[in-house]
């Protein structure tokens, strides 16, 4: 991270830059007047990780500088919640004085939730015993007592040791109702929270007055499935991560949601399931001619989709596509501009101070 462009006067600079990329980019297609979701100039970010620097007695957070190249001592981070920049100290004053909490640890990983909660998670080059464990256990009982929901988790090669818990329970409102997710340690989740619920609010409003049902690919958590859930009358989702499924049904249980289906499976699978190349013993009890999805989904990881399933998206009305990497939508609007145009475009400005852009855009048959 360029550490000198996190200058809150500029946010709204850098953010009209970011506008103007995006209309830009997507002008060949056409595309409707931007919509745009701005972040909060400060304390955005949800989860954020920092390598460990151990200088003779002292010990500290670091980061490397990529405008100057690098590292740079990080006691505090501007990006990162209130929470997290609350605990990065606290966190080194307590292990500073006892060698079976700071010896060869080399990085410390924060995720919080706006709703209060923070796991710790500490890796170390060497395996962790019994001493490391009762000593922080003792530290989270401290700051338990004081009143802070804090979780520590120790990892080491092939070690994890989790007191209790490895996640957080994250609530976002969605046009005002609140939702519960359950975020776990080490796996994806959208690292801009306020964000993440104003994407949540878009998709619900690019789908109102849907009819059948809906189909998502790369639903990870159920994060949008459960808040598209209200417009449809059964959602089929598919995700490939177990932890990621583990957490999408406990959260279909936790909001009391009752039409949503969690298939374990990757989207490239379930393409060739759609399409009868093959069977799968995942797909056993379930019937896919007895969903009726005309509206589809999807939100993949920066490679954006693979040339099976843009053929397969291409066969839906309509199109909601989540990318965390325009470029290789426009790759995958190639082929699905084809049939589909353009009604929606936003920008959601989940990494302030980045180049980084979120894209949403709805697609609808021509």
């Amino acid at each position: 991270m360029d550490l000198k462009a996190l200058d809150p006067a500029n946010y709204d600079q850098q953010l009209a830059q970011k506008c103007e990329r995006m209309t830009t980019m997507f002008a060949p297609f056409n595309a409707p007047d931007l919509e745009v979701f701005a972040s909060e100039p400060t304390h955005y970010r949800m989860r954020a990780e920092f390598r460990v620097w151990h200088d003779d007695d002292d010990l500290y957070y670091i980061m490397f500088d990529q405008a100057k190249g690098g590292k740079v001592r990080t006691d505090q981070f501007l990006p990162a919640s209130e929470l997290i920049n609350t605990f990065m100290p606290k966190l080194m004053a307590a292990i500073k004085p006892f060698p079976a909490l700071r010896f060869k640890l080399f990085q410390v990983d924060f995720l919080s939730s706006l709703s209060g909660e923070l796991v710790i998670s500490m890796l170390y080059h060497r395996q962790l015993d019994e001493a490391w464990e009762t000593g922080i256990a003792e530290l989270r009982q401290q700051w338990q007592q004081q009143g802070y929901k804090v979780d520590i988790i120790g990892r080491a090669k092939k070690q994890k040791i989790c007191l209790e818990r490895d996640y957080v329970d994250e609530t976002l409102t969605v046009h005002g109702t609140p939702m519960q997710y359950r975020q776990i340690e080490n796996s994806f989740t959208q690292p801009n929270g306020r964000v993440a619920e104003k994407m949540l609010e878009w998709a619900v409003d690019c789908t109102r007055n849907s009819s059948g049902d809906l189909l998502e690919l790369y639903c990870g958590n159920g994060n949008f499935s459960l808040a598209l859930a209200q417009n449809f009358e059964r959602v089929l989702a598919t995700e490939l991560a177990k932890p990621s499924v583990e957490s999408a049904q406990h959260n279909i249980a936790a909001n009391h949601i009752d039409n949503v289906t969690i298939i374990r499976m990757s989207a490239e699978d379930f393409t060739d399931a759609m399409n009868g190349v093959r069977e799968f013993r995942r797909l056993k009890g379930i019937d896919l001619t007895a969903f009726n999805c005309n509206t589809i989904f999807v939100d993949p990881p920066r490679a954006g989709l693979d040339k099976a399933t843009e053929k397969m998206v291409q066969g839906y009305d309509r199109i909601l596509y989540i990318s965390c990497n325009p470029e290789t939508l426009l790759d995958n609007l190639q082929t699905l501009g084809q049939t589909h145009k353009i009604t929606r475009l936003a920008l959601f400005d989940q990494f302030p101070y980045t180049h980084h852009m979120e894209a949403g855009v709805l697609l609808e048959r021509k």
